[in-house]
């Protein structure tokens, strides 16, 4: 959403630093939130304390947001990926803008069903297939999410990226020396392309 329509509407923007917590599993959604600067996750964590992270945005990207119109708690924890700066919206407002703006209403609709088919897609790959097909989907996933149509460094580090597909560091790690390899990826300077 445009940034000038958020804030007037009464949107405020706030800095959060690496690692800060945004809003936490079991708070109520209250507000609308959209990344201006910097980048977010959304993580869950199992029972052993094990990270997930079930989403990443970045500027621009909006998150948090299916609960807001099902008045349910949020079921993750919004941490910041690095020194950010969100802006909120309070629910009544931000639902004000989409009943006002029949267009954005429709775009919205539109981006939270990609969300919903990208978020069933991850979940059918970690579910039944090898941990090499998980970090390809994962990867595939990311570059069509920024239309990269050439190998792009990937900005995940190899535990973020076990993080995302349910895998082990150690597990990731060696399937992405697989995959470079079969030059499927490449590595530079311990970078990932893909």
């Amino acid at each position: 959403m445009e940034i000038d329509l958020l804030f007037a509407k009464g949107a405020v923007s706030k800095d959060y630093q690496k690692n800060e917590i945004i809003f936490e599993e079991g708070g109520f959604s209250n507000f609308y939130y959209q990344v201006i600067e910097g980048s977010v996750k959304l993580i869950v964590c199992n029972d052993s304390g094990k990270e997930f992270i079930q989403e990443y945005f970045e500027a621009g990207e909006c998150f948090g947001v299916s609960p807001l119109f099902i008045g349910k708690k949020y079921i993750y924890t919004a941490v910041a990926e690095k020194d950010s700066s969100i802006i909120k919206l309070q629910k009544e407002k931000f639902l004000q803008i989409l009943d006002e703006n029949s267009n954005l209403k429709n775009e919205f609709l539109a981006l939270l069903a990609h969300r919903l088919y990208d978020l069933d897609n991850m979940c059918k790959c970690i579910i039944n297939q090898t941990p090499e097909f998980r970090i390809i989907s994962f990867l595939d996933h990311y570059k069509h999410k920024k239309q990269y149509d050439k190998k792009e460094e990937i900005p995940f580090t190899r535990q973020e990226i076990a993080d995302f597909t349910g895998l082990r560091v150690e597990t990731a790690i060696r399937v992405i020396s697989k995959l470079k390899e079969k030059h499927k990826l490449d590595i530079v300077n311990h970078k990932i392309f893909y």
